[in-house]
């Protein structure tokens, strides 16, 4: 992995992933993409993995695409290849952080253009600096949003907002986005109060945490009944097993619960 453009450390259960580019505010060129795929694969592979928080380094998340650079060929794939299960590669770097067992958390400033707002938009959680600026930006280059942003956005948005956002390309800020429902909150110092969710995370039961994921994904547009059968199928998993019996001793002991995965 191209170590240049992400950075990832996981520490007490919690991947800290970080967009590395930062002298281009993280816009996304073809070393980008693969590095980000990567990193989701080594996290969807990392033992004891609890949650995951993503952010950008310097000004920030991240800009979107490099366009210089795609625009020069760059890119040398076929959009129409599926690399990644139902996601090509351009669709999996947002895409990949929904399908991860683990709840993932984005802590969003600066800007979060184009790609860089799908990327955060595959998040479970994502929590935004007041003076973060957003754009579905696509459409000022002539495209749409290819980034699995449509299959992301399901659940978040009203249709007829999107529509307007995705047509005419225009800027929001913070208060329009958590308003409109792509931003769970705001707070001044999203890397810290993502970390400080995160370790919240991390102390809870992880298969239960693991199924609430499953049951969340699920519910964007699984019809009642599947999503009926399929809560009572992960209760029936949870229910007695080591780490619910932990729960239940952890708090009647008033303890830190001890949870194997």
């Amino acid at each position: 992995m191209n170590e240049s453009r992400v950075s990832m450390t996981i520490a007490d259960g919690i991947g800290d992933v970080r967009l590395a580019r930062g002298d281009k505010m993280n816009a996304l060129d073809s070393a980008m993409f693969e590095a980000i795929a990567d990193t989701i694969d080594r996290l969807a592979a990392a033992p004891g993995l609890r949650a995951v928080v993503v952010s950008g380094e310097g000004r920030a998340f991240c800009a979107g695409l490099d366009m210089a650079s795609m625009a020069g060929g760059g890119s040398g794939m076929d959009l129409k290849a599926r690399s990644h299960g139902p996601a090509n590669l351009f669709q999996q770097v947002a895409w990949g952080w929904r399908t991860l067992a683990v709840p993932v958390i984005a802590a969003v400033h600066g800007v979060a253009f184009g790609g860089g707002f799908q990327i955060m938009s595959g998040a479970d959680i994502r929590i935004a600096a007041p003076a973060t600026r957003f754009s579905i930006m696509e459409m000022r280059w002539g495209i749409v949003p290819d980034m699995a942003g449509f299959a992301l956005w399901r659940g978040l948005v009203r249709d007829d907002v999107l529509r307007e956002l995705s047509y005419t390309a225009r800027e929001f800020d913070s208060e329009e986005a958590l308003a409109h429902g792509f931003i769970t909150r705001i707070a001044d110092h999203p890397l810290e109060a993502a970390l400080e969710l995160a370790r919240t995370i991390a102390a809870r039961n992880p298969h239960a945490i693991r199924a609430a994921k499953r049951l969340a994904n699920a519910a964007v547009d699984g019809d009642s009944s599947a999503i009926l059968a399929a809560e009572s199928d992960e209760q029936a998993r949870l229910l007695r097993s080591p780490n619910q019996i932990e729960a239940v001793m952890a708090n009647m002991q008033k303890r830190a619960p001890v949870f194997t995965d």
